[in-house]
């Protein structure tokens, strides 16, 4: 095939054999299992290891939805829509680290509230936290894909994917899972006298994030 403009030469033709699209595809999952293992490992050591598993397993949720999707539709799945992957991951898990850390605070505050309604009150007080952070987030992600080019395209489809979900998983996903898993006060709460009870509908209650 000849070009249009006969003065135009070729000067460099690439082509990714399938050896290094095997090498790229053991390098993702090890960098993929890597970002697993330490995300567990801090939520291990900074909460509870029933909220590690609650969290990854939400997280991974996200991701196998987005690999649903570029499965499905049988989009370019690249090094970029990778790093898009690894990233939700630490986006989702950020979400998770908030909540938890409310459900701890309410655990040392209101001692006479049961599982179930101190869960309760820690999504119902972050989630205006969550709808701004998601939201914002998502407009500049949109952004990208609408205006970054064939370039940003994947890696923006990617990340508007795992956001959308990570919203849902993040809140109701990730701390349902650690009450099925049998999160107490005492799993959280280690020693310490009792201290005042305060109002659950304060707005001002609780961690500061």
């Amino acid at each position: 095939m000849k070009a249009a403009d006969p003065s135009a030469t070729l000067r460099r033709t690439e082509f990714v054999g399938p050896q290094v699209g095997d090498e790229l595809f053991a390098d993702g999952l090890k960098a993929l299992a890597s970002v697993v293992v330490g995300i567990m490992l801090y939520l291990a050591i900074r909460f509870e290891w029933k909220f590690a598993v609650a969290a990854i397993i939400a997280n991974l949720h996200d991701v196998i939805i987005i690999l649903g999707f570029f499965a499905f539709f049988q989009w370019e799945f690249s090094l970029p829509v990778l790093a898009a992957v690894l990233a939700v991951l630490g986006y989702s898990v950020n979400e998770s680290v908030v909540i938890f850390d409310r459900i701890r605070e309410n655990f040392r505050r209101y001692r006479k509230m049961n599982t179930v309604q101190i869960i309760d009150n820690a999504i119902t007080s972050t989630i205006s936290r969550t709808i701004i952070t998601h939201g914002s987030t998502q407009l500049m992600v949109l952004s990208m894909l609408l205006f970054g080019g064939a370039t940003l395209h994947y890696f923006a489809l990617a990340l508007t994917i795992g956001i959308l979900f990570g919203i849902y998983s993040s809140v109701f996903v990730a701390a349902a899972i650690a009450m099925w898993l049998g999160i107490q006060r005492e799993d959280l709460v280690k020693g310490g006298g009792p201290k005042k009870e305060t109002d659950p509908t304060d707005p001002n209650a609780g961690a500061t994030v």
